[in-house]
């Protein structure tokens, strides 16, 4: 084994009732075990993440500290862990890797707390560059990641400081998550800290069939990460996986991270063959245009499934709108896809995009309508509504498996006419750019438009209080339906005193600030 401890660190995301397993660290620790001793520090489960950390430290020699980072609020946490960290053993190398990272990398590496970047896909760049930290050396200051920079010659999807200068490698090739070790569950700590109750079950897990999409969205961060590939676990390894938590957990429901769920026949019928063998009541991404196409005979191999949700992205109300958005999907599949559910007893979670740049108040109303046209098709159906953020996009014809280039993801902008993009970790955290990236604000909107629809969504979120909140009493949310009754047969949603009221005292889950 290698000498060096290796730790890896989850800021805090979560609330506990919503913790659950940190799958991207289990993937990396699944490829350092035996490799390199490891700890994983998950800041939703340990209370003080840094006074662990350097206790750890100090116990051994620390070859590296590695951080999660994704873009909105746990970018300040993972800057409080790092910064200090860095303050009390300045000789221990600091990586980030995740989202923000490989979508922002010239902000995300310009901290004096940060020495290396893990840009997409992180398990094999992170084994590389730990084969290659004795001879690169510690930090030395903001301006140099390493005492001997030479040594990371030739390495790919890292980031790095070498003479005040930023050095981006070319990217890394994409390799599918089953050729890899599986999760080691128990590096951090007691299952009951993540298999929680929610509304599918008393004990539901997570777990990730299939990585990336193969589609191009332009506000979606995923194709920053993935760049349009994808790759499924092979079904006889998810049945493994199943039967292994099932066992040694009591799992009893699940949900699946995969960014589209249901890609094609050829990988994901075999997959739905072994959800359909194991019975757990489950929650999914999906596409509006591949559930519409579904031929009955696939449709009855879901219900066998026990899907209980899907997350769908109608996102427009109009095919120009969704061609705006690179969605390839229409309008019609969206009707057809809530049609389907409601026919196999699914329950579909339809989020909508609204405010983009030049987007006037008229689409505004006829998303609210069409809203309301869903929810005659489906009564059950749940709506998320989002305003629209870009995201560093990438050349749809750039692979990612080219390693011969660096083509990181570009956004100039935010939006056609600014403002320019943050520079530093910290900018990232002032809370207009939280806002703006967690899809709540955006710089072009106008107060009015963000008024209208954050009324909408209180009075559609109190007549229609979600299933996924299974701890409000049945006389709360039959007491927020009737007070909100009368305003959505109106469509009166302006000056909700009486719901904000009822809020206070009947708080209500919401699915688009938390996991199930």
């Amino acid at each position: 084994m290698n000498s060096g401890r290796v730790i890896l660190i989850n800021p805090r995301m979560w609330s506990n009732r919503s913790r659950r397993w940190p799958l991207s660290l289990l993937a990396l620790g699944a490829v350092l075990d035996g490799k390199y001793d490891y700890e994983i520090i998950d800041a939703n489960v340990d209370p003080d993440p840094v006074g662990t950390a350097l206790k750890l430290i100090d116990e051994a020699p620390c070859r590296l500290v590695g951080v999660g980072a994704m873009p909105g609020p746990q970018i300040a946490r993972a800057i409080e862990i790092s910064a200090a960290i860095r303050t009390a053993r300045p000789h221990v190398p600091i990586a980030w890797g995740g989202y923000f990272p490989t979508m922002y990398p010239d902000s995300a590496i310009n901290a004096p707390y940060v020495d290396y970047l893990i840009r997409g896909q992180g398990e094999q760049t992170l084994l590389d560059l730990l084969e290659r930290l004795p001879d690169a050396g510690s930090p030395q200051d903001m301006g140099l990641s390493a005492a001997d920079p030479s040594a990371l010659s030739g390495m790919t999807g890292l980031t790095f400081k070498r003479d005040q200068q930023f050095v981006h490698t070319p990217e890394r090739s994409f390799r599918p998550r089953h050729e890899f070790p599986p999760y080691p569950y128990d590096r951090v700590g007691p299952a009951t800290n993540y298999v929680k109750p929610s509304f599918l079950g008393r004990n539901t897990a997570v777990h990730e069939v299939s990585m990336g999409c193969r589609f191009h969205c332009n506000f979606c961060g995923v194709v920053s990460m993935f760049n349009g590939l994808t790759r499924s676990e092979p079904s006889d390894r998810l049945d493994q996986t199943l039967t292994t938590i099932r066992r040694q957990y009591g799992v009893d429901s699940m949900q699946y991270y995969d960014n589209n769920f249901f890609d094609r026949d050829e990988t994901t019928i075999p997959t739905l063959e072994v959800l359909a063998r194991h019975q757990l009541p489950w929650w999914c991404f999906a596409r509006a245009d591949v559930l519409a196409k579904y031929p009955t005979k696939t449709w009855e191999l879901i219900r066998k499934t026990k899907l209980a949700m899907a997350f769908i992205g109608a996102d427009a109300v109009t095919d120009a709108g969704l061609k705006k958005l690179r969605k390839g999907t229409r309008v019609d599949q969206t009707v057809e896809a809530a049609k389907r559910c409601r026919e196999y007893g699914v329950i579909p979670e339809f989020s909508f995009i609204l405010g983009g740049p030049g987007e006037d108040e008229s689409e505004i109303e006829r998303t609210l309508e069409f809203i309301r046209l869903i929810k005659r098709i489906h009564p059950q159906c749940e709506i998320i509504l989002y305003f629209y953020s870009p995201t560093p996009q990438r050349d749809p014809g750039a692979r990612m498996a080219d390693e011969t280039q660096t083509r990181l993801p570009v956004l100039n902008n935010y939006g056609p006419d600014g403002p320019e993009l943050p520079t530093t970790p910290e900018e990232w955290t002032q809370p207009q750019w939280v806002n703006y990236v967690c899809h709540r604000d955006a710089p072009w909107l106008k107060p009015r438009t963000r008024q209208r629809v954050q009324d909408f969504a209180r009075v559609l979120a109190c007549r229609f209080p979600t299933v996924q909140d299974y701890s409000t009493p049945r006389w709360g949310k039959a007491l927020l339906r009737t007070l909100a009754g009368w305003r959505y047969a109106t469509k009166t949603y302006s000056r909700t005193w009486e719901l904000d009221l009822a809020r206070r005292l009947i708080p209500l889950r919401q699915p688009q600030n938390e996991s199930l």
